[in-house]
């Protein structure tokens, strides 16, 4: 089991982690426990902006600039179908919350 999550955004394959300090950082952005987003995500009782962030955060939390995280954020994350950003999102979430099975993701 791994906390990272690897998947396709933007222009390549990406990691995804949400290290203990992100998750804090998470909280600080969304005002909401990090249980209490997991479950408003499930509920689909949920904010763009949490949406964006956890995008956003995870990337940083892998190892991606901030700034290169911004970047793609602004071009392949806002202003998008929610139906693109939410599976990532959740997936992103999920693999902290529960872990990533190996197969598909990465652990680096």
């Amino acid at each position: 089991m791994t906390i990272t999550h690897r998947a396709f955004f933007g222009d390549g394959e990406r990691n995804f982690t949400l290290t203990d300090p992100i998750v804090i950082e998470l909280e600080r952005l969304t005002s909401t426990g990090v249980g209490n987003l997991f479950l408003r995500l499930t509920r689909g009782d949920f904010r763009l902006s949490d949406l964006i962030e956890i995008i956003r955060l995870g990337m940083i939390g892998a190892d991606t600039n901030p700034e290169e995280a911004a970047r793609l954020i602004e071009t392949y994350a806002r202003n998008r179908p929610i139906a693109e950003t939410l599976p990532l999102a959740m997936d992103i979430l999920a693999a902290r919350w529960g872990g990533d099975d190996e197969e598909g993701n990465a652990d680096e």
